[in-house]
């Protein structure tokens, strides 16, 4: 349990200071190159699919029927309807395959 918490914090400090780091960077600059902002937007996709992808190849069919089900939704919809609908398909499909 005090690992956990450990990690919990260092994840967060970790998190802080690299957010607050690349804030200080960028404000030293008048303004950023459109190549640059273009790069910066992308990077919480490759995040999500860096994290996801392990996920959808890895586990079992529940899992990645789910993550498709909240990939679907999220082209439609909005964030919060689309982790729900990938939630309600999970619990109901690990349920029904147990």
């Amino acid at each position: 349990m005090h690992n956990t918490i450990a990690l919990i914090f260092a994840c967060a400090a970790a998190t802080y200071l690299t957010r607050i780091g690349g804030h200080l960077i960028l404000s030293k600059f008048g303004s950023t190159h459109h190549r640059v902002e273009a790069a910066l937007g992308a990077v919480p996709t490759a995040v999500l699919t860096a994290l996801v992808a392990p996920s959808l190849l890895t586990n079992g069919p529940a899992e990645a029927i789910a993550i498709m089900v909240a990939g679907i939704v999220a082209l439609r919809s909005s964030l919060m309807l689309s982790v729900t609908a990938g939630l309600v398909c999970l619990i109901a499909l690990r349920l029904l395959l147990v």
